[in-house]
């Protein structure tokens, strides 16, 4: 009943993250338009403040933002800050430790009332905030796949709009309005910085910085050396192209034959949890001196560090570099 009971929290408190993090994104859109509207109706933000009270939603932004506040006077963030960039969270870095501490805290508090030991406490807000961090990382590795998937027809677009007449600016004002994103929102903001006085040059880079994507380095590197000593860019992207459809052709390769071995590195993770659970729901009593001993604490302890040492195996074997 307890390891349902726990798996049932897990599952609300990750929901309630989940939540944390659309709420708070959320809210800064809403307050710059309320501000925007607000200031041409000749409403001050106090006025506004007085005619309606605080909602819990409110309040539970206000807390973050006094959080954040806090953290960003003890440390700047920059590494959190450009990790929510490739997210394409619009939070500060700050802002999202903050939400992770607050989660954190949530999530052992009701591991302690669960459990009863204060250890767990600890337990659970460790494992809240590296769950935060996995979700993070998960966001990022998605947005570059489908970044790297859209690279190709990008480039195509742009050479094809150089033959044509265009400038390069004007190829990538172009990919801005019919591309989506991640690719049309990243070139936007190329174009945005370089209509505000940066250069082609410092705008990719930042734009590189954001992706963080070794196939758009490429690229990168590629404008700039043209920049420098002339040539037809259209032809270098189309070759660059190639080369990037070729990659992504091969890559997809590798996840075809090394399938059969990551499904047996899932398999061999949930194997023994799955039988754990039926023998635990079939006959309870069975699975009560490995749950309730010292010994049987430690052959758990084990069990965990083997699965983790099992599945990095596997995952190494499939790691092809390629």
């Amino acid at each position: 009943m307890k390891a349902l009971l726990a798996i049932l929290i897990a599952v609300f408190c990750f929901s309630l993250l989940l939540m944390l993090l659309s709420l708070r994104s959320r809210s800064r859109e809403d307050k710059t338009l309320t501000a925007r509207m607000n200031y041409f109706a000749g409403v001050s933000p106090e006025q506004t403040q007085q005619a309606r009270g605080a909602s819990p939603k409110e309040m539970l932004v206000h807390l973050v933002e006094s959080i954040s506040t806090g953290l960003g006077r003890l440390q700047k963030g920059q590494r959190i800050e450009l990790l929510m960039q490739q997210a394409d969270w619009p939070l500060h870095g700050t802002e999202f430790e903050a939400i992770l501490l607050l989660w954190g805290l949530l999530v052992g508090f009701v591991t302690f009332l669960v459990t009863l030991k204060g250890v767990m406490f600890f337990v659970g807000a460790i494992v809240a905030i590296l769950l935060g961090f996995l979700l993070l990382a998960l966001r990022i590795r998605r947005r570059r796949k489908k970044f790297t998937n859209q690279l190709g027809d990008m480039l195509t677009m742009v050479a094809n709009a150089l033959r044509a007449g265009f400038s390069f600016m004007q190829a990538f004002e172009l990919i801005s309005r019919e591309m989506d994103a991640p690719m049309g929102k990243e070139v936007k903001l190329v174009v945005n910085e370089v209509n505000l006085g940066n250069t082609i040059e410092s705008a990719l880079n930042n734009m590189q910085q954001r992706v963080a994507s070794p196939d758009f380095e490429l690229v990168v590197t590629a404008v700039l050396i043209q920049r420098q000593v002339g040539g037809d860019l259209a032809q270098i992207l189309d070759t660059i192209s190639e080369t990037i459809q070729e990659r992504i052709r091969m890559r997809r390769e590798v996840m075809t034959l090394t399938a059969q071995g990551r499904a047996s590195g899932i398999v061999v993770a949930c194997v023994p949890i799955g039988l754990g659970i039926f023998l635990y729901i079939v006959n309870p009593t069975y699975l009560q001196p490995l749950l309730e001993t010292d010994v049987g604490h430690m052959f758990i302890a084990g069990a965990i560090v083997s699965e983790c040492i099992g599945m990095l195996i596997i995952r190494k074997i499939v790691d092809i570099q390629y």
